[in-house]
């Protein structure tokens, strides 16, 4: 954690009880590994009832967790900006560290012995750190859709799903978005747009958002956009409320992910079978880093002339 004041800020008692609390939902939430978004933030106060659902009040709170930065109460590490980021170039001067876990960057297909080729597509990139966990776990490819799918994309998707059809997989796409006009229609577009493509019928499982998940976690409800040209039909079926997957907690979303991809390995034995034998290939790899001194001593041994000799002179 990063606690630097840069400005100082003269700050209601009420507002050093939130931010203690906002405090507090960072150190759980890390313990576990995640950064969250001020969205994210923002729906676990309201569910505690700390702070009313309204915009204002989101707006409200990104003012506040602003100057407690700047201030030195909040930690600048403990909330990203998923939607700006630098994407900088690894350095790695030092040989031995990069030999340091090489072992992992062999990684067999799991899923061809499985017969099935799945892929996870999240709406949002906000939720992407949150997916990428089990998705890495289970060696399953994922995507932030960011909204409905460009045609470049599911063109991608669609020869991707045909190829590993004709190979004789099982196909299915995970899906995951809002509970609003858009974010439901979404799994129906990408389902139809992809099987335009692919030429062929492709499962498209959406785990969340539902509305028994709504309604048995009793997330905090926004409006739905009026504007939106779906909203009439979403009306039709849902009402005029809608539900975003941000208020899901990081931990539920992944443990939902990660139930979801289990169910469609077909071979348990299979699955053990092919991780042990990728785990006996990895172990020259992980020796390789810990004897580099003797690889170095090894390579700087001058070769002998006989030992280039062909074997016809032997």
């Amino acid at each position: 954690m990063t606690f630097i004041k840069y400005q100082h800020f003269n700050l209601r008692q009420s507002s050093f009880a939130l931010i203690d609390k906002i405090s507090a939902i960072i150190d759980e939430f890390g313990a576990d590994g995640y950064t969250l978004t001020l969205r994210q933030i923002y729906y676990q106060l309201v569910q505690a009832n700390d702070i009313p659902n309204t915009p204002s009040s989101y707006d409200n709170l990104g003012v506040l967790i602003k100057k407690g930065r700047l201030m030195g109460l909040i930690s600048w590490d403990a909330i990203e900006d998923r939607n700006r980021a630098v994407s900088p170039w690894l350095i790695q001067p030092n040989q031995r560290q990069v030999l340091d876990g090489l072992e992992q960057q062999l990684a067999y297909d799991l899923w061809t012995p499985q017969g099935v080729y799945i892929e996870t597509w999240v709406e949002k990139d906000a939720q992407a750190n949150v997916v990428e966990r089990p998705c890495a776990e289970w060696r399953v490819p994922f995507m932030a859709c960011r909204g409905y799918m460009s045609t470049s994309e599911i063109y991608s998707a669609g020869n991707r799903f045909r190829e590993a059809a004709d190979e004789g997989k099982r196909v299915a796409i995970i899906h995951l978005g809002d509970h609003d006009p858009s974010g439901w229609d979404m799994s129906r577009d990408n389902e139809d747009r992809v099987e335009l493509i692919a030429g062929f019928n492709v499962e498209v499982r959406r785990i969340a958002l539902q509305t028994s998940q709504v309604r048995e976690l009793r997330l905090p409800p926004q409006p739905a956009k009026v504007t939106d040209k779906r909203f009439a039909e979403y009306q039709r079926q849902y009402g005029s409320e809608s539900w975003e997957l941000d208020a899901l907690r990081p931990q539920y979303l992944a443990n939902l992910l990660s139930e979801a991809i289990k169910e469609f390995v077909t071979d348990w034995p299979l699955w053990e079978r092919t991780l042990a034998e990728e785990a006996e290939w990895r172990k020259p790899l992980a020796e390789l880093h810990s004897r580099w001194p003797d690889v170095l001593d090894f390579l700087a041994k001058p070769i002998k002339p006989e030992s280039l000799e062909p074997d016809f002179m032997e």
